[in-house]
């Protein structure tokens, strides 16, 4: 069951992402989250996402961002509290024209009865 649930966390980020609801898509991770671009950025809980995700709403405004979807989902690996899945993202404009498209792993974990993602490394070039 484990990879249901970690596709269904993934579903509540990519939701509250394109909502924009800053409090929601905080939620919907696990702390310590980690996340790999170019470094790794830790984030120790979920006021210090939230303030860093508000931070990027005008480096979206910019690319003309509108919204993300997923068109791949692939389960890698999954346990009783662990899910590993490689995703297909595309960012997206208002009319529906991707702009960008890449590649992102992110693993979803159970944690004190939460499931939420812990970690994402994304190719987002």
């Amino acid at each position: 069951m484990s990879a249901d649930q970690g596709i269904a966390a993934m579903r509540e980020f990519i939701d509250a992402f394109n909502a924009q609801d800053h409090v929601r898509l905080a939620a919907s991770l696990n702390y310590p989250h980690i996340r790999l671009t170019d470094r790794f950025v830790r984030f120790e809980c979920a006021e210090e996402f939230t303030a860093k995700s508000l931070a990027g709403r005008s480096r979206l405004a910019a690319e003309g961002w509108h919204h993300s979807k997923v068109s791949d989902v692939q389960v890698v690996q999954a346990g009783a509290e662990k899910t590993h899945l490689a995703l297909r993202v595309h960012r997206c404009r208002a009319d529906g024209t991707i702009y960008n498209s890449f590649e992102t792993f992110w693993i979803a974990t159970l944690q004190n009865g939460h499931w939420g993602i812990r970690f994402r490394s994304s190719f987002l070039g």
